[in-house]
């Protein structure tokens, strides 16, 4: 059974269109992302799926129930933090775990305390003297200690320093390990590509692009340096079709790799070569493209 699913979900604000025709479908033990400029419909459907909106048009489920109709049942299993945390200032994080506890039905005291100490978090600290990354770390703290099966994350990472950053990773690779679910909102892609493992990206309310991260690394383009003997011999270089030339600098010609490595590295046997560096995959051209409008130029 999918943990969550959409179908044709859409919502508008008047006029403007919120989301569109979102379909989508995540499986049990996933970290999907769902990756956009700011605008671009993630809080919306996040929104939806919680039950806090109701589509004007569509519908979306999350454990095979009804997001809007059976809203409160979803919540009993599942964790959020939303991109705009606000959190009651005479609040420290003990009483909140006490409160969220009370809330559930559960205890929160134990596994609370342990987070805390992962996320490094002083207990009675009140919100009002917390950093914009302590109460960050409260938040963290408030969607997962009660272990949900589904982790819904609005761009996490927000006020965290790279150490948290880390285990903030750490704990969500836990949880899918474990067969939990994870929902990762994020307008970063280097987040988005150090974790997940399939990603959605959404522009102007409608999803573009929905593919494994492994999918779109093999179709990301590599950047190519050759390092020819003498300048000559980099003029007179044929460079292949699938090798597009950026620059060339003497002995050196730098280009963008469309396709895999080996053709490259057979043809690079051939020519009078001193040396030649071939880059990772290079996602960041390739969602930035993604993230362009109709109408701007390429």
């Amino acid at each position: 059974m999918s943990i969550i699913r959409t179908e044709q979900l859409s919502r508008r604000y008047g006029r403007r269109v919120g989301v569109d025709a979102i379909n989508l479908e995540i499986g049990a033990g996933e970290i999907f992302g769902f990756l956009g400029p700011n605008g671009a419909g993630k809080t919306t459907t996040i929104r939806l799926l919680l039950g806090f909106l109701q589509p004007d048009a569509g519908r979306a489920s999350i454990f095979g129930l009804d997001c809007w109709r059976q809203s409160a049942l979803v919540k009993r299993d599942l964790g959020y933090l939303p991109g705009d945390l606000r959190l009651y200032p005479w609040m420290t994080a003990r009483m909140a775990l006490r409160i969220f506890g009370k809330i559930r039905g559960v205890d929160l005291s134990g596994s609370g305390g342990e987070l805390a100490e992962r996320f490094r978090l002083e207990m009675g600290v009140r919100v009002q003297k917390m950093s914009r990354g302590m109460r960050q770390k409260l938040g963290i703290i408030l969607a997962m200690a009660h272990k949900p099966r589904l982790l819904v994350l609005d761009e996490p990472t927000s006020g965290l320093d790279p150490l948290m950053q880390k285990e903030l990773a750490r704990s969500i690779r836990e949880l899918a390990a474990a067969g939990h679910t994870v929902f990762f909102s994020s307008h970063t892609l280097s987040e988005v590509e150090s974790l997940c493992d399939r990603v959605a990206i959404v522009r102007e309310g409608r999803i573009i692009a929905d593919e494994r991260l492994e999918t779109l690394r093999s179709r990301a383009r590599r950047t190519v340096e050759l390092v020819f003997v003498d300048e000559e011999a980099a003029e007179r270089a044929d460079l292949p079709s699938y090798l597009q030339l950026v620059r060339r600098d003497g002995c050196r010609c730098q280009g963008e790799l469309d396709g895999p490595t080996p053709p490259l590295v057979h043809w690079a046997d051939d020519q009078p070569l001193a040396d030649i560096s071939i880059g990772p995959p290079d996602l960041g051209s390739m969602f930035h493209k993604f993230y362009q409008l109709p109408s701007e130029p390429s």
